[in-house]
């Protein structure tokens, strides 16, 4: 190492300089990922009227690119499933309960929106609703964006009856009225810029695992529970206007804990809300439900 008259030591200082510069570099790249971030986001934001509350969803992705993702994704799982014969009376009696909670989909969104001062959007009204009963021993059930619905036959004994099907379906609809698959599109794509911002910026692959770690359980899973939440309250008032009973959601949920053997991870560390959480969230909604009943459970038959 080369030493100036004055005996200081040039080549540290020059590598001094140099790691300056990088670190400078590091945090402008940073920040810029940041701003592009922050613009992103405010940029997307929309009030939901089902909940009242702003919601991130690209404004790129309009209704009829959701159904298309929708429907290639039910395509592909009916083709590796096994439905069962659309005659058999359990399929029959399944698409009878959906019939009778897609009928009351726009008096519930109606009735939503107008408790937080909102117009409701009807988006609902251009999906292409289907359902099919595919056996597993699954206890679950789903609905795609653009209304396309399948029940697992494992859900039937946990249900044990047509009003404990309904608030599962219930729920499951709720997620496609909500935008819920189009919101963790949005979602995913803020946490490709954050993956993108480390790996600009010089990061070393822990430190990336760091910072995703620090978001998801900062955001990315408080999010996802929140998903559920919002789908157990429109699903249950869904299954009361359609003249199901929503006291069922309890009983319901305590046998699907059950089910599992009690193995739910940690609330913090899951996308979704302990039992014991969900149970106590659907007995605070139960006299909203019952109102739903009172108001809405006109046209439909009280049982299945």
């Amino acid at each position: 190492m080369r030493q100036d008259p004055s005996g200081r030591q040039r080549g540290a200082g020059q590598a001094g300089r140099r790691g300056g510069l990088f670190g400078n570099f590091r945090w402008i790249i940073l920040l810029g990922f940041a701003v592009y971030g922050g613009c992103y986001y405010l940029s997307n934001r929309s009030v939901d009227p089902y909940t009242g509350q702003k919601v991130l969803i690209d404004n790129s992705l309009d209704a009829e690119q959701e159904k298309a993702l929708g429907l290639q994704a039910y395509q592909q799982i009916l083709s590796q499933e096994h439905p069962l014969d659309p005659h058999s009376q359990v399929a029959r009696q399944v698409r009878e309960i959906a019939r009778r909670l897609i009928a009351k989909v726009d008096v519930v969104e109606s009735a939503l929106a107008a408790e937080h001062g909102q117009q409701p959007r009807h988006f609902s009204r251009d999906f292409d609703w289907d359902v099919n009963v595919i056996q597993s021993d699954q206890a679950n059930a789903f609905c795609l964006p653009g209304g396309k619905m399948a029940v697992y036959t494992g859900l039937l004994p946990v249900a044990q009856n047509a009003d404990a099907v309904a608030v599962v379906m219930g729920h499951e609809i709720a997620h496609a009225l909500l935008r819920h698959g189009a919101q963790r599109m949005a979602q995913q794509k803020l946490t490709q810029i954050g993956q993108m911002a480390g790996a600009a910026s010089g990061m070393d692959a822990q430190q990336q695992q760091m910072m995703m770690a620090a978001m998801g359980y900062g955001y990315l899973l408080p999010y996802a529970r929140s998903h559920e939440t919002q789908a157990d309250e429109v699903g249950l008032m869904l299954a009361a206007a359609a003249c199901f009973n929503p006291q069922e959601a309890v009983p319901l949920w305590e046998r699907m804990d059950s089910a599992s053997g009690g193995q739910a991870p940690p609330e913090f560390s899951s996308t979704h809300p302990n039992p014991g959480t969900r149970i106590q969230n659907l007995q605070a909604l139960m006299p909203k439900a019952m109102e739903y009943r009172q108001r809405f459970c006109r046209g439909a038959a009280a049982g299945v």
